[in-house]
């Protein structure tokens, strides 16, 4: 009897780790695919430059490559690039936060602003995915923004930790804020009970 449950064991535990690794994969394969579409679109020729509407800061809007009023995205759609200096990563953006998303990349909350509308801008992601190594983030580190209509640095001021159902954290901030957010604990095993929230503003608004 024990061989037979020891066998048993021996059998689940080998397709919950064919499975995960079938997951992974898949995930990289969509991951992989979206940052192509990602480069694709940030790097595309320079034709429809509006130099009036270009932000004066040259270090946190730069490369403008189309108007902003041309850009907009749909669900799904691959919209730009998300890059994390002290991690060295590159991520693609993709628009909403449904799980399909999710699986291709960093997920844009739909209703939320984007650079240059001085509103609140909210990213989301796996810890497990795209935003592993979270946990090496802290304040006075940088997130860039690539979209089709320009690059956004924004620094990060302050961090904090909520329940997973709070959608407080979703609102109307009265200025330009990127904010991201992260499942947490960053280690915890199966569905974590709280988000973690980094607040992050431009480069050179001290206001």
């Amino acid at each position: 009897m024990r061989r037979i449950i020891g066998t048993f064991l021996l059998l689940v535990g080998a397709a919950i780790l064919t499975f995960a690794v079938i997951q992974y994969v898949e995930h990289q394969s969509n991951l992989k695919e979206a940052m192509a579409e990602a480069n694709d679109l940030i790097r595309q020729p320079d034709t429809t430059v509006n130099s009036n509407e270009q932000r004066a800061d040259p270090v946190s809007y730069r490369d403008y490559l189309i108007d902003k009023s041309k850009f907009d995205p749909k669900p799904n759609d691959v919209i730009g690039m998300l890059e994390i200096p002290k991690l060295e990563a590159e991520l693609p953006i993709i628009e909403g936060t449904e799980e399909e998303m999710l699986e291709r990349g960093v997920g844009h909350y739909s209703g939320t602003a984007f650079p240059m509308e001085d509103e609140q801008i909210l990213l989301s992601g796996h810890r497990d995915t795209v935003f592993r190594d979270f946990d090496k983030l802290s304040v006075g580190d940088h997130f860039i923004v690539k979209l089709p209509y320009g690059t956004f640095e924004y620094e990060i001021r302050s961090t904090d930790i909520v329940d997973k159902d709070d959608t407080t954290v979703i609102r109307s901030m009265g200025t330009e804020v990127l904010v991201v957010s992260t499942c947490y604990p960053f280690r915890y095993l199966g569905n974590a009970p709280e988000r973690y929230i980094f607040y992050a503003y431009p480069v050179g608004d001290h206001g």
